[in-house]
C-alpha cells in the first residue's frame, strides 16, 4: 500500500528529499508548502523550504508530503519526483550498464535511508537492514527485466525512478506496469514493471 510506513522512526536523507523541491522546476512554492506542513524542512526567508542535504528526515512525514502532492497536484508530478531521484540520491558506483542500473536502485535505496541511527546499506562487507521494502530484479529474457517494488512509496515514483535508471543506458528502453500482479493505489503490497529496451 503506498503511503504508509513499514515501520516507525525510518528516516530519509536531505539529498533524495529535495527530489521533491526539485522536480518542481521554477514552482518551489507548492512543494515548499507541502513539505513544511508534513514537518519536512523549515521555511527559508523567500518561503522555499530549506532541506539540509546532509540531515535526516522521517520517512513518515514525507510520505504524508507524497500523499499531499498525489491528492493536490497529481500522479504526473509523483513520476517527476521518481525521474528525480537518481539525480539528487546516493547511488553505488560502478554501473555500467541497464542490467547494472536496474539492480542497483535496491542498493541506493537502503544507502538513502537510515533506521535507529544507522545507514541501512553501509556498502560492501555490511549487511542490507529490513525495514523499508525493496526495489528487485529478476532478469527474464535478453532485453527485459521484472522489478516487484514491495515498499511504502507511491506506484508513479517508482516508476519515474526505474525509467530513469534504465534509460542511462538504453535510450528506447520503457517501464510499464504489469497490471495482472495488482498495485499499490488499489491495496496491493507490491507493484510489478517490466523493463523492456
Amino acid at each position: 500500500m503506498q503511503f504508509v510506513a513499514f515501520e516507525p522512526g525510518i528516516e530519509v536523507n536531505g539529498q533524495t528529499v529535495w527530489s521533491v523541491v526539485d522536480a518542481f522546476d521554477h514552482f518551489k512554492a507548492i512543494p515548499s508548502r507541502i513539505l513544511i506542513a508534513a514537518g519536512v524542512g523549515v521555511a527559508g526567508p523567500d518561503g522555499v523550504v530549506k532541506i539540509d542535504a546532509a540531515g535526516w528526515y522521517s520517512q513518515e512525514a514525507w510520505l504524508r508530503a507524497f500523499e499531499r502532492i498525489a491528492t493536490e497536484v497529481g500522479e504526473a508530478k509523483l513520476l517527476a519526483i521518481g525521474l528525480r531521484i537518481p539525480k539528487n540520491a546516493k547511488f553505488p558506483p560502478g554501473i555500467d550498464t541497464i542490467e547494472d542500473a536496474v539492480a542497483s536502485i535496491d542498493v541506493a535505496y537502503h544507502m538513502n535511508h537510515r533506521k535507529q541511527g544507522k545507514v541501512m546499506f553501509a556498502g560492501p562487507g555490511t549487511k542490507m537492514l529490513e525495514g523499508i521494502g525493496h526495489y528487485g530484479y529478476e532478469k527474464i529474457g535478453p532485453r527485459e527485466i521484472r522489478s516487484v517494488c514491495d515498499n511504502p512509496y507511491p506506484c508513479a515514483f517508482d516508476r519515474g525512478i526505474l525509467t530513469t535508471m534504465a534509460r542511462r543506458f538504453e535510450r528506447s528502453a520503457q517501464v510499464e506496469h504489469d497490471e495482472t500482479h495488482g498495485c499499490r493505489k488499489r491495496g496491493a503490497e507490491a507493484c510489478t514493471y517490466l523493463v523492456r529496451w
